[in-house]
């Protein structure tokens, strides 16, 4: 068999390039811009597989007009909701993506972000930064305290379990919801709701770690947020899709909502404008993942499920 023809649409990590370059017939987007569905469209016909990212759209209009060459699609992401799934199993195109690698960097992330919020540290470091801290005094910026308040997670996968391991060193109480509870060996002591009302009135902290699905979009709406109790922090390292904005904005402004944390929006890049006057929303631009460890780990995942699709066999990322 001839060397697999590969397209990485984004500038990986160098390990990851240099193992692609070695194993395939790679080309690699150095312009690392996203690939537009007219370049997608015509890689299928020139390219027995690609590695692209979560900013590459498989919709369904344009899975419609690949070329029959296409094999894989092994992403660099855990989340898939760019890849219409069926559209790509009707024309026989096997989808992968990385799962576990990136657990615990986007945990981590999401620590610094329920941290943040609840300390002020967008309008800390505004005042430290512009020169304006001129005075002192007990009163001055209190915020809530994260050691031993209740923490409720919505999603008990992987990246659940790793953020409750984290929060658990600081003494949290933690509660979730899932789709199903989890055994006591992977719950750990944490407290399972079988629905999202009744896990969100106990949330001091409430972080989102489910996927965006026609079932999620919007989970975390008016009348959700109402639910939270009066100064309750919210975090977002999932999809931004899982939170109605102008609900937030809305929660915020009234002082129902103390403070939130996102690392994802319904606009990316860039974000929702809006969310830039509020000190009390502490913002980074999707980069749970963004660790070198686990970089490298994403792409020799998606590396991993080539080598064994191509050798023959079930890879072991398969969706």
């Amino acid at each position: 068999m001839s060397t697999p023809r590969l397209w990485i649409t984004r500038r990986l990590s160098d390990a990851t390039l240099e193992r692609a370059a070695r194993d395939y017939d790679v080309v690699i987007n150095h312009g690392d811009l996203p690939g537009t569905a007219a370049e997608l469209i015509a890689a299928s016909a020139d390219f027995d597989a690609i590695i692209p990212c979560h900013s590459e759209h498989f919709s369904a209009d344009v899975v419609a007009q690949f070329s029959d060459r296409l094999k894989i699609v092994a992403n660099h992401s855990v989340g898939v909701d760019h890849c219409d799934l069926p559209s790509l199993k009707a024309r026989g195109i096997a989808v992968t993506n990385t799962p576990d690698v990136l657990s615990d960097a986007t945990a981590e992330l999401a620590m610094l972000l329920m941290l943040g919020a609840a300390r002020h540290a967008v309008a800390g470091d505004r005042i430290v930064r512009t020169g304006q801290w001129d005075s002192w005094s007990p009163a001055f910026m209190v915020g809530k305290q994260v050691t031993g308040a209740r923490l409720g997670i919505i999603g008990m996968g992987r990246v659940g379990r790793a953020f409750a391991a984290k929060a658990r060193g600081f003494d949290m109480e933690i509660h979730y919801y899932n789709r199903s509870e989890l055994s006591a060996e992977d719950a750990k002591g944490a407290v399972y709701h079988d629905s999202i009302e009744s896990l969100l009135g106990v949330a001091d902290f409430l972080s989102l770690h489910c996927p965006a699905t026609p079932e999620t979009t919007g989970l975390m709406n008016a009348a959700r947020f109402a639910m939270l109790p009066r100064g309750a922090v919210v975090v977002n390292t999932a999809r931004g899709a899982l939170i109605d904005e102008a609900a937030l904005l809305s929660a915020l402004e009234s002082g129902h909502l103390a403070a939130a944390g996102l690392d994802c929006f319904q606009v990316e890049p860039g974000g929702n404008p809006a969310f830039a006057a509020h000190d009390t929303i502490f913002m980074l631009p999707h980069i749970g993942s963004a660790t070198r460890t686990t970089r490298d780990a994403m792409g020799f995942r998606a590396l991993d499920n080539l080598d064994a699709f191509f050798a023959g066999k079930t890879p072991g990322d398969l969706l």
